[in-house]
């Protein structure tokens, strides 16, 4: 079976929750590691590289945020796929989270078949994604060198390891320098038209792109999107 191939931490303080998703998850041939507590996770995961992390928001001592943080500047962890888990779905929280580095926002309560799908649909774009980005590794535009192969970006002499989602989204607006990408199509190319996002997202992951990269090479039009210019 496919799932088999595929790991997947799951992080809650609480042991009912973690027994009910380990539970289906396994169901579906996944094979399921648990942590309750942000440092345990983090641990875990240097071991066993899991493909995605289930990630609750709402922990004692490390929150999730945090712990999210602390994953991605781990070497070898920086692209993880990582879905937070959490009751909370103020817009404050979702962008905190996308800041952090999450790939995906899941509100509680959930139905099994539904994280399941969405689970499987962040590991389908995942994998879709490294396909397209062996048969184009680099980008040279602009005086930005995009290595896809490992998800580097130079300019000049400086190099920088981009979180997933920023490196995406860089990696389609360069696609097609003067191109203007309409904010539905980078929400369904980037995140899925199956998974909800909070309607600044896109603006979140453009503004740190703009505070790494400079902010002459994107450009909005107001009211439809962003396009990539140099």
């Amino acid at each position: 079976m496919e799932n088999k191939s595929h790991k997947i931490l799951l992080v809650d303080d609480e042991p009912d929750i973690l027994e009910f998703l380990s539970y289906n998850l396994k169901k579906e041939g996944y094979t399921v590691y648990t942590a309750s507590d942000g440092a345990a996770a983090v641990k875990l995961a240097r071991e066993v590289h899991p493909s995605l992390v289930v990630l609750d928001v709402m922990m004692p001592g490390m929150d999730g945020m945090e712990t999210c943080r602390l994953l991605r500047e781990t070497p070898g962890l920086e692209h993880v796929v990582i879905a937070f888990l959490t009751a909370r779905s103020e817009d404050y929280s979702q962008i905190a989270g996308f800041e952090s580095g999450a790939d995906d926002y899941i509100s509680k309560p959930i139905r099994p078949r539904v994280l399941i799908s969405r689970i499987q649909a962040l590991l389908r774009r995942t994998r879709v994604s490294e396909e397209n980005e062996s048969s184009t590794p680099t980008i040279d535009i602009g005086g930005l060198v995009i290595d896809r192969s490992r998800y580097l970006v130079k300019k000049g002499v400086q190099e920088f390891s981009l979180p997933k989602k920023e490196f995406e989204l860089l990696s389609l607006l360069a696609s097609r320098p003067g191109h203007v990408f309409t904010r539905e199509a980078i929400l369904n190319r980037i995140w899925g038209d199956d998974v909800i996002v909070g309607d600044r997202t896109i603006d979140v992951h453009i503004r740190k792109l703009r505070e790494k990269l400079g902010e002459e090479y994107f450009k909005t039009i107001k009211g439809i999107g962003y396009k990539f210019e140099f």
